[in-house]
């Protein structure tokens, strides 16, 4: 298999490479009463701290609509609350309650436990060679569609 066949294969098994990770996640978090969607939201908060709406959209690359869909969750169960944003009236903070807090550092731990199971047998130099791989994809990619659409 020549380098650009290599090259379109690895695109293609970032679908089933998502799909996977996605139930592997969504299997972890049986008993915690989170979703993935929710996960996803509590994560942003843990790692970046208080953020509105939009900047979580912009983290997790998706629809602000969507995102409010997936925030008034987190807010109904009480593992996120909205707190007044002093830049932006209409714009309220996120930010994680305690029990949110709590249940996300948990989530986390479990998931590091599978992740560093999964590092074993792969050498550290193969790792940061994806890493630098798909990060370069995902760069062309975005900047193709830019050219695209301009």
């Amino acid at each position: 298999m020549n380098k650009q066949e290599q090259l379109y294969r690895l695109i293609w098994l970032s679908r089933p490479l998502m799909q996977a990770a996605e139930a592997r996640v969504e299997q972890a978090l049986d008993g915690t009463g989170l979703t993935v969607r929710m996960r996803a939201v509590l994560e942003i908060l843990h790692v970046h701290g208080d953020a509105t709406v939009p900047e979580i959209a912009l983290k997790l690359e998706i629809q602000r609509q969507y995102v409010q869909v997936m925030v008034n969750e987190t807010l109904a169960e009480g593992l996120t609350v909205g707190e007044p944003n002093p830049r932006h009236r209409r714009s309220t903070k996120i930010a994680l309650t305690p029990k949110g807090k709590r249940l996300i550092e948990e989530v986390i731990t479990r998931e590091n436990h599978i992740v560093q199971r999964m590092a074993t047998g792969i050498r550290a130099e193969d790792i940061a060679t994806a890493l630098n791989v798909v990060t370069k994809m995902i760069a062309e990619l975005k900047a193709d569609a830019e050219d695209q659409s301009a």
